[in-house]
């Protein structure tokens, strides 16, 4: 009888289990529906729209040709989508193109140009697997080709004026040789050596008809996405005011023409700390700067009120225009 009892009670318990689960399954899977619905309903991706025409410091890319159309295509869209990438090339580019633009123009480099730091580094000082660093990505050789002073105290690399006056040395060296700015570009890429070895082989002029590595087959046609979309910024769905970009640091200039033993000490003395100095001025790698020959450093050090970002904020007009448009912010919905 107890047994009868218990195989009863058992065999409810199984059937309550079942039950329950059949109610969690279906439950499950009405909520997967309702997901699925919200998910298509709020979820929707465009392919942005790519121009019809481009072109590189005045050069044009034939975008009549299908791998040259598809090619510009790709990086439109990592730009388009890399949404935290390229909102970071607007803030930063807002900071530091005012520095490398007059450079360039001073050198004869065209504009456009300035759209490779942005390429190589993203204006960040990064160090890439090669050993390249800065915001130019100069490997250590080439760095010293060009006049930059590269050693454990200092690494002109970081230095951005300076660094951006040997891209622009480059740049001229390069054009000598190729009398065309793409090829400019991409030797910045993969050297003048590499690109004159393609082209011989290939026995081609033009960058557009070589058959490259996919780094260098895509290096320009990033840079030229990157100026699309820097130029026209709500076409591609990046709505950013003018007051959301990152502004210059005002900064006082202080020359040195001396050994300084104790860098931090020598922060302190004007009233910042080391990590203010190595933030204004990343070319110093070390605690000390030795200097025998007596050579010109020149420190950047903040104004006053300089490290307030309320401060810098406020130099900033509050304009009710999106940034290189004129789009109203009440015509957004």
């Amino acid at each position: 009888m107890k047994k009868d009892i218990l195989y009863t009670l058992m065999g409810f318990l199984f059937a309550f289990i079942v039950f329950a689960g059949i109610l969690a399954f279906v439950e499950i899977k009405s909520n997967d529906k309702e997901y699925q619905q919200l998910f298509m309903r709020h979820t929707k991706v465009f392919a942005p729209e790519v121009p019809q025409k481009a072109d590189f410091s005045g050069e044009k890319a034939p975008l009549d040709l299908f791998y040259i159309q598809e090619g510009f295509e790709r990086e439109i869209l990592a730009a388009s989508f890399m949404h935290s990438s390229t909102t970071l090339m607007f803030k930063r580019a807002y900071r530091w193109f005012p520095v490398i633009e007059p450079i360039l123009k001073k050198n004869g480099i065209p504009d456009d140009f300035k759209f490779i730091a942005a390429v190589e580094s993203n204006f960040a000082n990064v160090t890439s697997p090669a050993r390249a660093e800065g915001f130019w990505q100069f490997i250590k050789p080439t760095g010293q080709k060009y006049g930059l002073e590269i050693n454990a105290e200092i690494d002109e690399r970081y230095h951005l004026e300076k660094a951006t006056e040997a891209a622009c040395k480059y740049f001229l060296d390069s054009y000598k040789v190729y009398k065309n700015w793409t090829l400019v570009a991409a030797s910045y890429n993969r050297g003048v050596g590499g690109m004159n070895k393609a082209l011989e082989q290939q026995k081609v002029s033009s960058y557009y008809d070589l058959y490259l590595n996919e780094e260098t087959s895509r290096y320009v046609f990033r840079i030229l996405a990157f100026k699309e979309v820097y130029n026209h910024p709500t076409r591609y769905g990046f709505y950013l005011r003018e007051r959301d970009l990152y502004p210059q640091i005002p900064c006082r200039m202080l020359a040195i023409d001396s050994s300084i033993a104790d860098l931090p000490g020598f922060a302190l003395s004007m009233k910042v700390n080391y990590r203010i100095l190595r933030e204004l001025n990343p070319w110093i790698q070390g605690y000390s700067l030795p200097n025998k020959s007596r050579k010109i450093y020149v420190f950047l050090l903040p104004k006053d009120g300089g490290l307030s970002y309320e401060t810098l904020v406020k130099k900033i007009p509050l304009k009710d225009t999106f940034f290189h448009d004129t789009l109203k912010m009440n015509e957004v919905h």
